[in-house]
């Protein structure tokens, strides 16, 4: 007797399409060895570098809430980066946070690698079209990131990068302030920590997640499963 796929569970498998993780796929087998060569695996701490890899891990276990982590972690930050960029393309200056992408002195290859900044949070909502939402990712990502802040400010180095090791992270995820080319100093350190570890989950994660959980279908609804 030759054993059969459920109809079901064949589609259920099959909701991203196998092109689409090899070319994402290739490209962070291309950009984890870059990065690590090049800045080093403190790197990875950065959320958007957490969401790249949750996404890898998205489109091959076709598992909701891999990529509604990142979802809930980065979108409105990100939209922030792709206004500023356009801006910065059309001449206007906003926040300065993409003025890098434009100079000449830093290698194209890694300015181009940088462009995932831009297109990684469309990405997210195509994988949130084809596997759905799971409500659980608020929680999660809320404790991942409650997480990783005091671990970036007690153990990894402040800005600015010193002149011996100018690729070494500074500053990750901004827990020292806005700017890498020093901490704030409008309020006492550690007070800024824990104000940022107020506001982004109130004012950045909750309302992702509110607004995701309204524009997507459950994962509840494609996979059967809790969500």
């Amino acid at each position: 007797m030759t054993a059969t796929t459920h109809p079901e569970s064949r589609i259920l498998g099959n909701r991203i399409p196998l092109w689409v993780k090899l070319v994402y796929t290739a490209f962070v087998a291309v950009m984890v060895p870059f990065y690590l060569t090049t800045y080093g695996p403190t790197n990875f701490l950065y959320y958007c570098d957490v969401a790249v890899l949750m996404a890898l891990v998205a489109v091959w276990t076709e598992d909701a809430l891999w990529a509604s982590m990142p979802a809930v972690g980065i979108l409105l930050p990100q939209a922030v980066w792709m206004v500023d960029f356009l801006a910065e393309l059309l001449g206007f200056r906003l926040t300065g946070m993409t003025a890098y992408m434009f100079k000449e002195s830093i290698p194209l290859f890694a300015r181009g690698l940088s462009l995932f900044h831009f297109w990684l949070p469309l990405f997210l909502l195509y994988l949130l079209w084809r596997l759905g939402y799971d409500r659980r990712a608020l929680v999660t990502w809320t404790l991942l990131a409650l997480l990783l802040m005091p671990v970036c400010y007690f153990f990894m180095p402040p800005p600015p990068a010193l002149p011996e090791s100018p690729n070494q992270p500074v500053n990750i995820n901004y827990v020292y302030g806005m700017s890498d080319q020093g901490p704030q100093s409008w309020m006492p350190p550690l007070g800024y920590l824990a104000l940022l570890m107020v506001v982004l989950p109130a004012c950045i994660f909750l309302p992702t997640h509110l607004l995701l959980r309204t524009i997507f279908r459950s994962a509840r609804s494609f996979s059967g499963r809790s969500a």
